[in-house]
């Protein structure tokens, strides 16, 4: 994008955080928080200066603070602060990730209440628009003091040690900033813990998984509206007297995008009035109540996690005032409580989903479609086995769905008592998302199906419209084939964007 993004440790959207996450969009310092941040690096100096004790500053950390550091040896505290708790383990996170973190802990330091220099705030940025991302291990926070591992090895790269991966290839820092012309920094007083000291890759991990997560909980309402049409089923219990007598928002919402989606159906009105059934299945009948209610409990994580892009999150904190109060910021619980109750909805969306998708399969409850969705049944097994994948999916989802901020373990020799297991709900939660993502994939494939033989009645307009989309990646099932690239390739329309214009 043209217009880059200034930072002055504001609040920044899903939709900024992904623009620079997943695109190109630049980065900058917003001159107006140049005041801000020298007047908190100000009061650091001066505490050093008048020989006085603070934590983080001169002293060491955790159950080590009460180790007064001698003037000479600040910086290598610093140094060796970020060296020690380089701890990650496991799987690299992905380089989207590490863009949101260092666009996240870049803002948060623009705030003015960490006592770094802005030269600390402008590498960071050099990185970012560089697109050197440094080599973070998924694995090793929890959530409190902060995301000590994780962003250790962020800053690792800023001072010219460990990996980073550079134009798509992985390099020592140290060369990479040297071709970039990006100098090493040596960290001064407090710089080290500045930079370790927060919740960036909770909320980077999270915030990125759940602006997907959000895009699926809306096509959810194009699968269910497809599948209802495939099902012949009615669209009455959609009807907006219904949920203006139980008025949640997000039930409102979803029945009115069901409303729309579903107008102007020939497939409607061939059964309207001779149809014997009663009711739907709940799968069909209660999407907005489902659908809706997994909206808000998304809608209250996206709130939480939007604040927290904008908050001081390290210790202790540096008031351009005069005073550095210890507290307790970096403490991750409010994201891990909103990430575990996202993991639950989104599994509770892919529990609704798998049910239509053993709608349209089953044979027992399929209204008058053929067996698992085959022209040939028996010599052909159809949809069986995308069912059996869905039904795989849905299960490793609600293993993940526990929620992992149930859990503390004390760490730091007791000192750090009760930790908020934040990061481990951020990463389980990306990969319900990932799972959900598929699922949904798998109902709009099987819905697509389903219409093919209620041919040549039309569905709703929009329906048709997104069924000839659904066609535009992967055509319609004459006899068997190998089903796994179909979904894959359904599931990454959906993560992209190809399907964005059926959100409301």
């Amino acid at each position: 994008m043209s217009t880059p993004l200034l930072l002055a440790g504001q609040p920044l959207s899903l939709e900024e955080i992904s623009q620079v996450a997943l695109g190109n969009r630049a980065v900058a310092l917003d001159p107006a928080a140049l005041p801000r941040i020298r007047s908190s690096r100000a009061v650091v100096d001066g505490v050093l200066a008048r020989g006085e004790t603070a934590y983080g500053v001169n002293t060491g950390f955790g159950k080590l603070s009460e180790v007064r550091i001698e003037p000479g040896e600040v910086r290598t505290l610093q140094r060796n602060l970020v060296r020690s708790h380089a701890c990650g383990l496991g799987e690299p996170l992905p380089d989207a990730d590490v863009r949101a973190m260092l666009l996240l802990r870049a803002n948060v330091l623009a705030k003015g209440y960490s006592g770094v220099r802005p030269e600390l705030i402008e590498t960071l940025l050099a990185l970012l628009n560089w697109r050197i991302h440094p080599v973070i291990p998924a694995r090793g926070s929890v959530g409190a003091s902060g995301d000590l591992a994780p962003l250790a090895h962020l800053a690792l790269a800023l001072i010219g040690e460990g990996q980073v991966l550079f134009e798509g290839r992985p390099l020592p820092a140290a060369m990479a900033l040297l071709q970039a012309g990006i100098a090493p920094l040596v960290l001064e007083a407090k710089e080290g813990l500045a930079l370790l000291n927060g919740t960036q890759a909770i909320t980077a991990v999270g915030a990125l998984a759940l602006a997907r997560a959000l895009r699926v909980v809306e096509l959810s309402d194009l699968a269910g509206a497809m599948t209802l049409e495939a099902l012949k089923g009615t669209p009455t219990p959609f009807d907006e007297r219904i949920h203006a007598v139980r008025p949640h928002a997000g039930q409102v919402a979803v029945a009115a995008h069901l409303r729309a989606l579903l107008a102007e159906s020939e497939i409607r009105e061939s059964h309207r009035h001779n149809d014997p059934r009663v009711q739907d299945a709940y799968c069909l009948r209660c999407m907005p109540q489902v659908h809706g209610a997994v909206r808000d409990a998304l809608g209250h994580a996206r709130a939480t996690l939007e604040i927290e892009t904008g908050a001081a999150t390290d210790n202790p904190l540096v008031f351009p005032e005069g005073e550095i109060l210890s507290g307790g910021n970096f403490h991750g619980a409010p994201l891990a409580l909103q990430l575990d109750a996202a993991a639950i909805a989104m599994t509770t969306l892919m529990g609704i989903g798998e049910r239509r998708v053993d709608r349209l399969v089953n044979p027992d409850i399929n209204e008058g479609l053929p067996p698992f969705l085959s022209k040939t049944p028996g010599v052909s097994s159809g949809f069986m086995i995308a069912h059996v994948a869905a039904a795989a999916l849905l299960n490793e989802a609600k293993v993940l769905a526990h929620p992992a901020s149930a859990d503390s373990v004390p760490t730091s020799g007791g000192k750090e008592d009760h930790v908020s297991m934040g990061m481990t709900a951020a990463l389980k939660f990306r990969q319900i998302v990932e799972n959900a993502e598929r699922l949904l994939a798998i109902e709009l494939l099987c819905a697509a199906q389903g219409l093919e033989y209620r041919a040549p009645l039309k569905p709703a307009r929009r329906v048709g419209e997104a069924f000839v989309a659904v066609r535009s990646f992967v055509p319609a099932l004459r006899e068997d084939r190998v089903l796994s690239g179909d979904i894959e390739a359904m599931a990454a329309a959906v993560r992209t964007g190809k399907f964005d214009g059926w959100r409301n």
